[in-house]
């Protein structure tokens, strides 16, 4: 058993979601010190606290801008051993401990027992756990507490790091420890991405009274602008279900996946931006998230010591200006931009042949994960990323009025053209070319072997072909498979040959069924490992908005837009698309004779035509 053994330790943590019932250090400091001097960029974790008790004099602290709310359980999921009147911790509490006999939840040991809880919070989450004690026999009492994403996990043990199968990690986030919980007190523990938790009382002929047990929700208060309903409820559930995953993910920065790494990863970004810009808008989160990233990785490194997130970070860039025009960010960032586009020009050889992960031909030209394997094809996609960055980074320059290394650009481009490689058989290869016009767009594309990140990509290919039913018809069998075992936010992979007898990650599995969490998984994310709170994942919530809605940005800021309905087998479709000048409001409704009626209101300043859609 390798689960660690703490103290005490309070956390700040955060409130209600709908639904819910809620009662380098040098240069990360001068970049973000930079960063708070532009009004309009002031990060707002940043904020000084304005009311120190005077007993601080001139003492400066800064205020947690996130917000923390408390859920109680929705339900039991297991329990053993001698507990009584657990149905107590479904019931809204105080948060304050008492001594005048209220109900509580009785959990009692003997001499060779333990008493256990599973309980279910309805929906991932971020955050902790906050327990309420009364009366206990004993001054101290230990308790194992374990966090996690799928009932298996919260049972499994953690095994110190090792990525082995079977087994949970504290790796990112401390999800499996003993604590000693008080009499009369109150016990906040956790920071981390889960929706179960196990108690499991430890120490031998104890009786606990538990009040409370209620979940830390720590998130953004922020509305959601942006929203999408249709005559499919399956789709409107993935919309939801995607901007969920993403909503989690804006802690202090735009993180990867909220039970690991917890981290800022460039690639991971673009389709979290993509869904943060289709439902919040232009939030700070995304700004915050790319000045820590050159402040961390400055110069002639890589961002995330990977060529391939540096491409992405200037694809990034040209999509986020595309939307919020922020001419601010594009300044501030200018002197690494044209940095990273002189870095790459001399690795792009004459013939196309390019070094930018080293001239042995050893380096990670990384795509995604699943990809891997496939060494031809994951080159040609990488080849065809580079392209699409210098087609970004082109426009960026040229929004910055930098000809130069906007001829740059279109030079590196025009060499990468010279030499377009067949993708092998790998279907991110074939969506990365044909995004970056390196071939004709076409529908050639089945959910078996897509990925949770590049699955995206692959949906904004049929886009380009004019194949949306068929994107849509993906976006229902893969991305809904997830929500048909269980799910309530969409995971760092899957796999559609996952569902054979596959059990609910909701419930204990039973005998015969397969776990999938502790069962698939690979690479660094192995069994309980496997995020299931994993932001890349979240593509069809942008797409649904960008396509079945219609909206294209043909103007920086969203001044000028195109919209051209694809409603594929829909009978209607409506939402809202967030711009910096407020929400467009669009529905749209096929006739009787196939036609499509649409209506738009579109807030002052913004210009729209409407084409006739399908």
């Amino acid at each position: 058993m390798n689960h660690l053994k703490v103290s005490v330790i309070p956390i700040m943590l955060l409130l209600s979601i709908t639904g819910i019932n809620a009662t380098s250090a040098g240069n990360i400091a001068a970049l973000l010190q930079a960063t708070s001097a532009h009004e309009n960029d002031q990060p707002d974790t940043m904020r000084l606290a304005q009311h120190l008790p005077p007993t601080f004099g001139s003492a400066k602290a800064t205020t947690d801008q996130l917000t923390r709310a408390y859920l109680v359980p929705q339900r039991i999921v297991w329990q053993r051993g001698n507990i009584q009147q657990q149905d107590v911790l479904l019931r809204e509490g105080t948060g304050q401990p008492d001594m005048a006999g209220m109900p509580t939840c009785l959990m009692q040991t003997a001499d060779n027992d333990t008493a256990t809880l599973i309980l279910d919070y309805g929906r991932e989450l971020h955050g902790g756990l906050k327990l309420v004690i009364g009366s206990c026999n004993a001054a101290s009492t230990a308790v194992r507490i374990r966090f996690g994403e799928s009932v298996g996990e919260c049972c499994a043990d953690a095994d110190g790091g090792q990525n082995r199968k079977g087994y949970a990690t504290n790796d990112h986030a401390t999800r499996d420890a003993i604590y000693i919980v008080p009499r009369y007190g109150q016990l906040e523990v956790g920071s981390s991405g889960f929706r179960f938790v196990r108690i499991d009382l430890l120490d031998r002929n104890r009786r606990l009274q538990l009040k409370e047990a209620t979940a830390i929700l720590r998130f953004r208060d922020i509305p959601y602008v942006g929203s999408f309903h249709s005559s499919d409820a399956r789709l409107d559930s993935i919309w939801l279900t995607g901007a969920y995953t993403v909503h989690l993910c804006m802690q202090e920065y735009l993180w990867d996946g909220i039970k690991r790494d917890r981290a800022v990863w460039l690639g991971d970004m673009h389709p979290e931006v993509q869904t943060v810009m289709s439902v919040f808008g232009q939030n700070e989160v995304v700004p915050r998230s790319l000045d820590l990233a050159i402040a961390q990785y400055p110069l002639p490194r890589w961002l995330n010591g990977m060529s391939s997130y540096s491409l992405w970070y200037l694809i990034i860039h040209h999509d986020w200006y595309m939307r919020g025009a922020d001419r601010k960010l594009l300044e501030r960032h200018r002197p690494y931009i044209m940095g990273l586009i002189d870095k790459i020009d001399p690795l792009v050889e004459v013939d196309g042949t390019e070094y930018l992960e080293g001239r042995s031909g050893q380096g990670w030209r990384f795509l995604d994960w699943p990809s891997s394997p496939n060494i031809k094809g994951v080159e040609a996609g990488y080849r065809a990323l580079i392209t699409w960055a210098m087609q970004s980074a082109e426009e960026i320059c040229q929004v910055l009025g930098d000809e130069q290394h906007a001829a740059k650009c279109r030079d590196i481009a025009s060499r990468m053209s010279r030499k377009v490689m067949a993708d092998n058989g790998l279907q991110q290869a074939r969506a990365l070319k044909m995004l970056a016009g390196l071939e004709q767009p076409s529908g050639e594309f089945s959910s078996k072997g897509f990925s949770t990140f590049y699955g995206y990509y692959m949906l904004e290919a049929l886009a380009k072909a004019g194949c949306y039913e068929q994107a849509m018809d993906i976006i229902s069998e893969y991305w809904g498979a997830m929500l048909d075992l269980g799910a309530t936010t969409f995971w760092e992979d899957f796999d559609l040959r996952w569902l054979e007898n596959a059990g609910r990650i909701d419930e204990l599995v039973p005998a015969g069924k397969v776990d999938v969490h502790r069962e698939y998984g690979g690479y660094c994310y192995l069994s309980y490992r496997h995020s299931f709170c994993h932001g890349w994942a979240s593509g069809p919530t942008a797409w649904l908005s960008r396509y079945v809605l219609g909206v294209e940005v043909k103007e920086p800021g969203c001044r000028k837009l195109v919209i051209t309905p694809h409603l594929g087998r829909l009978k209607w479709a409506e939402g809202t698309f967030p711009t910096p000048l407020g929400a467009v409001s669009i529905r749209h409704e096929r006739r009787p004779d196939g036609s499509v009626k649409s209506t738009v209101k579109a807030p002052k300043g913004i210009s729209y035509r409407l084409e006739k859609g399908e």
